[in-house]
This record gives C-alpha cells, sequence and structure tokens, in this order.
C-alpha cells in the first residue's frame, strides 16, 4: 500500500476505535507556572514574574497513554505513582480522561515524580522556558512493587492488542519488567513498541523502537552527521535491538524508518514553521505509530502517520494530543496540499 494514499490513511484512523493498548513506564506529573516578567529582583539578579497561570498534565509514560486514549483506544497504565497530593491529582486527571489506573501502585517514601516547568512571557511576547524543577525519585523499584507490577503485566498484556514500553530511566523499567513485557508479548503474538531513554539494545524482539536521534547516538556512542551515518545507525538499531523496525525521529527534519529487507524511508516533518512546544512530541509518535500497526497499518504508514501527529502537537503548550478527526484533517492537509 502506499503511505501517501489519503483514502487508506484515513481508513486506517477509523481502526483506532477500541484497539486495547498497555503502557509500562515511568509516571510523571508536568505542572507549568507561566508568568509575565515585571521587574528585576533587588535580591538576586533575577526575573521576578506575576503568575498569571498555573496548570498539570499528565507527562512521561502518561502521555502516550493519553494520546492513544484521545485517538480511541482503550488504555491501561502500569508504572508507580506516589501516594501524595501529586499523584492524586495525576490519578483524577487519568481517571476523568477515561485511563484505567488499577496497574498504578505506591511505594513506601517514593513521591510521584514531577517536573515543573517556568515560563515568562505576555500576551505581547513569546513564553520562553526559563527554568525546571524536577522532583524525581531514579532508583529502581523495590522488590514487592516490581512484582505488584509484574504481576498486573501478566494479567492484562494478553487481552491487549499492543503493549507501549515508555522508559523515562526513573527507575520503573527493569531488567524483570522488560523480559515480562517481551516474552508475553512474543508468546501472545501482540505488537510492542520501545520509547527509552536508555540504552535501546536492551529491548530485544520487540516490534520497533523510536528513539529520537540523540538517544539513537547515546546507545550506539557516535555521532549522526549526515545521511550515510544515520542510515547506518539505522541498520545498527535493527541488528542489535533484533526488532522488526526502527523509526528514529529528528525534529525538524522529520523522522527516517528503518525495516529489515526494505531500504531506508525518510519522512520530511510535516510541519517546523509553527512549533510552540516539542515536549510530548516523541510520546505522540510512538502513541500513533503504535496503533497504526494495531489497525493493520504498514510500518510506512505509520510512520507518516506519526509525522502528521506529532507536527499538529508541537503547536501547542505541554503535552498535547489529538482526536481521529485532528489526525484525518491533518492527513488531508499535509498530503493533499502536496498532491496539488
Amino acid at each position: 500500500m502506499n503511505a501517501l494514499d489519503i483514502a487508506a490513511l484515513t481508513q486506517i484512523i477509523a481502526r483506532f476505535a477500541g484497539k486495547k493498548v498497555l503502557v509500562v513506564g515511568d509516571m510523571v506529573l508536568d505542572e507549568y507556572i507561566i508568568g509575565t516578567p515585571t521587574r528585576i529582583s533587588r535580591e538576586a539578579p533575577v526575573l521576578i514574574l506575576e503568575q498569571r497561570e498555573h496548570f498539570t498534565l499528565p507527562g512521561c509514560a502518561a502521555n502516550p497513554g493519553l494520546n492513544a486514549r484521545a485517538l480511541g483506544a482503550e488504555v491501561y497504565l502500569a508504572g508507580l505513582v506516589g501516594n501524595d497530593p501529586p499523584g492524586a491529582r495525576l490519578r483524577a486527571m487519568l481517571a476523568e480522561l477515561g485511563v484505567c489506573c488499577e496497574g498504578l501502585y505506591s511505594e513506601e517514601g517514593r513521591p510521584t515524580s514531577t517536573k515543573t516547568r517556568i515560563l515568562a512571557g505576555s500576551s505581547q511576547l513569546v513564553q520562553q522556558h526559563i527554568v525546571r524543577v524536577d522532583v524525581v525519585d531514579g532508583s529502581q523499584l523495590g522488590s514487592d512493587s516490581q512484582a505488584e507490577v509484574v504481576a498486573y503485566i501478566e494479567r492484562t498484556l494478553p487481552e491487549m492488542d499492543a503493549v507501549i514500553i515508555s522508559d523515562y530511566e526513573v527507575g520503573v523499567i527493569s531488567p524483570a519488567i522488560i523480559e515480562t513485557c517481551v516474552s508475553l508479548a512474543r508468546r501472545f503474538d501482540k505488537i510492542i513498541t520501545v520509547d527509552s531513554h536508555g540504552d535501546l539494545f536492551r529491548f530485544r524482539g520487540v516490534t520497533a523502537v523510536t528513539p529520537n536521534q540523540p538517544e539513537a547516538e547515546d546507545t550506539l556512542k557516535t555521532v549522526i552527521t549526515d545521511l550515510a551515518s544515520l542510515e547506518a545507525a539505522g541498520q545498527q538499531l535493527l541488528a542489535g535491538t533484533q526488532a522488526q523496525g526502527v523509526l528514529i525521529t529528528r525534529g525538524s527534519e522529520g523522522m527516517s524508518l528503518f525495516e529489515a529487507d526494505k531500504p531506508p524511508l525518510h519522512v520530511p516533518a510535516s510541519n517546523f514553521t509553527e512549533v510552540r512546544d516539542t515536549n510530548g512530541a516523541g510520546d505522540t509518535v510512538t502513541a500513533t505509530f503504535t496503533l497504526a500497526l494495531t489497525a493493520g497499518a504498514e510500518m510506512a504508514q505509520a510512520a507518516m502517520l506519526a509525522n502528521i501527529a506529532a507536527g499538529l502537537v508541537v503547536r501547542r503548550l505541554g503535552c498535547a494530543t489529538n482526536t481521529p478527526e485532528e489526525l484525518m484533517r491533518g492527513v488531508e492537509a499535509v498530503l493533499g496540499a502536496g498532491s496539488k
């Protein structure tokens, strides 16, 4: 099938509804504080902001879950959330959006991972991200917590259409959890995709990995400088992960898909002029790519949809999502314009 066939891509999107996706990984609460600069402090050479907005959003591993949910999937999360006020807010937001939180456990003394972004600007100024404050416990899970997560995966994964491993290196993704996810996905013939900030070679035999370029470079201990080094990196990742596909996202350069026994596919960015916030765009790519595969798409079609989806969410502040209708309109806008 043609990856640029608008009708075929919209039919794939229509089949997202009702797919079941399990997301395993590091759940984080994203907090945003936005203020208008008023003056320089007398106490220190720093800006004083008059706060205008303050809101929170589910982030990190919760974000691919929300993206899949917004696109019509039934979503189940597995990981840790602290027994604290940030954790309560995170659970409440996820539940309100229809995400199953039964697989989110708490560990004594472990806080909810929280990332607070402070932005400065006004209606006449472009908002600038000036600092981020993290409250994160990156230690490995205790044995009891890990056992709870593993047991939930064992109960839930066989009923899923796909599983996403979302590794932000905040302690949840351990060898035992990787082994559980990969072995069960292979046994029950489920799609399994990986988005990891850490070593990609830990995830062998998955359907696909979706690193950004710096993550690919970190795993390979190399620097991608041109098309030749990019394509060499893609082939090395294919071989090292034994995956069916490798999708490297490259920001304004688009993304590149590598499949065994197929030529590389380089997809130009669908939007690099209307970018407000790239935070969470990789999660959108992973969720859209994964759902497309569950709906019967070829990897080239899934990559095209993921590229268009990312181009839409970067227009908005914070971790954003697309509805099926928005993604369909995006397909028509990007590919329809290209055919004229």
